[in-house]
């Protein structure tokens, strides 16, 4: 029987190369004529829509006119439905073949771009890439540019969409989904407002312990992790969690955070954070927090170190969130949840169905 954890992650790529530290967002303009000068029409811009209304955060290193600028509804999580349309549009207005994709925002914004290059390169639909290894072609150059800490997008291998026909949240992971470059600039992350910066912060948090509590384990991975968690817990251990020097370790966290979980795997946590978003819309940190809420069996320790740092940052988990649903969404959840089988398999072990059974799951979403 095949081990379907060597199934996964045979071998760790990080992000060739990044630039930090505050302005570093200057460095686009140079890094995009280069690339145009191998070949290709001009590069093409995925920005979070919360952009739209504040241009001016932004209007400093983008180019004008606008033409070449998406907008990303990430008001939802991605699903595979929004990406095909967006590769359309580009293929429609003849810019399927530009000289680089620049993904600007979030976590949902950062997976949107680098699901966008991958298909520019490689043709068919994004649904036909959830899994493990199927991109088989190297994709557009891109880069990546966080404009909020903690999902690590900018530095793993894969990128999460839904798939509406199948209500299946899974990823596109591959090598080739890794950025070409990242801009990592602290100052793109003071404006986020204080309970997002946390949810979305926490997932760094997250992503570490699971990997550390973990049976596939590896030293360059774990050492990823405790840096991670070291300046997470500096960071929301702090009186002023948003701080400059707090914002740009958050931004490291981030970064280390993404590729811990590139060279080893998440556990407990994320598969059931990742059924809260497909059957009730949570965005993702945000269901990671409430999930957290419900892990003390998996996790004793880090929930209540958890609820210290929510408590010290004044930041309240929404409580109550799975009361009065039907048995049939206790069912989706519990599908949603149940097919993760990588995480599962590295936190509880091959025989995790029997851990995790259909009344099992409901009893813990019924906590949250």
């Amino acid at each position: 029987m095949i081990d379907v954890l060597a199934t996964g992650i045979k071998k760790s790529k990080n992000v060739l190369h990044y630039f930090f530290g505050k302005g570093a967002v200057g460095n686009l303009g140079p890094i995009l004529l280069e690339a145009g000068e191998k070949g290709g029409t001009p590069p093409v811009f995925f920005v979070d829509h919360f952009f739209h209304n504040h241009s001016e955060l932004i209007r400093g290193f983008l180019p004008s006119p606008a033409e070449n600028i998406l907008f990303v509804d990430t008001s939802k999580e991605p699903t595979t439905r929004q990406v095909n349309v967006l590769r359309d549009r580009l293929v429609q207005e003849g810019k399927d073949h530009p000289s680089a994709v620049v993904g600007i925002g979030g976590g949902a914004t950062l997976d949107v771009a680098k699901a966008i290059s991958n298909l520019l390169a490689n043709g068919g639909h994004a649904e036909q890439y959830q899994g493990w290894d199927l991109v088989k072609v190297p994709g557009i150059f891109k880069v990546g540019i966080p404009t909020i800490s903690g999902t690590g997008a900018e530095s793993t291998r894969t990128c999460v969409m839904t798939n509406p026909q199948n209500g299946l949240k899974l990823g596109m992971n591959s090598d080739f989904t890794v950025y070409d470059l990242l801009i990592l600039d602290p100052d793109l992350t003071r404006t986020v407002p204080r309970d997002q910066y946390f949810f979305t912060g926490m997932d760094s948090y997250i992503h570490c312990i699971e990997s550390l509590r973990g049976s596939y384990r590896n030293a360059v991975g774990d050492a990823f992790s405790e840096q991670s968690l070291k300046l997470c817990r500096e960071v929301f251990g702090a009186e002023d969690m948003m701080s400059e020097e707090n914002r740009a370790r958050l931004m490291v966290a981030s970064y280390l955070g993404g590729c811990a979980v590139a060279s080893s795997y998440v556990g407990v946590l994320h598969p059931f954070s990742a059924g809260l978003s497909v059957v009730l819309g949570v965005h993702h940190g945000l269901a990671n927090c409430i999930v957290m809420t419900g892990m003390q069996e998996f996790y004793p320790a880090e929930v209540e170190e958890f609820l210290r740092m929510a408590e010290r940052q004044k930041v309240n988990i929404p409580r109550g969130i799975c009361r009065g649903l039907s048995p049939e969404q206790f069912d989706f959840l519990y599908r949603s949840t149940i097919i993760h089988e990588k995480p599962l398999t590295n936190a509880l072990g091959k025989e995790f169905k029997k851990i995790l059974t259909r009344e099992k799951v409901e009893e813990i979403f019924r906590r949250l």
